[in-house]
């Protein structure tokens, strides 16, 4: 089984391109800091390139940017190939099967204040009346 669960920040704002065939691509780096402190008491931090495909890569890139949380889940894949200079390169890229936004991209000061008014906000309930054939 080759499934990854990240939940990390992302390094800087991701990269959306398309393939030939209009295949919508998007390429993101986040940084992970591991659980537990180095012998020097310092957290260290891992870094992965995530790559992802069609509508989620377009979301993944209107929604979010450098610095925002962002859970992914995907999997690992290796590739190798030869450098301009002939040497050969490993590369290990996390494939985005799901995705989930943790904190989102703020594109202006009205949507901000959109969500802040969204989050105060308390559902409306709706005037139940009592019925005496209810079971409970």
């Amino acid at each position: 089984m080759n499934k990854v669960f990240l939940i990390g920040n992302l390094t800087k704002d991701t990269e959306l391109s398309e393939t030939s065939n209009g295949i919508a691509v998007c390429r993101f780096s986040i940084a992970v800091q591991r659980k537990f402190a180095s012998a020097s008491g310092e957290k260290e931090t891992d870094f992965f390139n995530c790559t992802a495909w069609r509508g989620q890569a377009e979301a993944i890139h209107k929604y979010t940017s450098k610095g925002k949380k962002i859970a992914v889940i995907g999997s690992i894949q290796n590739r190798t190939y030869e450098a301009q200079d002939g040497t050969n390169r490993h590369v290990t890229d996390i494939i985005v099967n799901e995705v989930e936004f943790l904190s989102y991209k703020d594109n202006s000061s009205d949507n901000n204040n959109y969500q802040k008014q969204e989050q105060n906000e308390k559902p409306k309930l709706e005037a139940y009346e009592d019925d005496d054939d209810s079971p409970f």
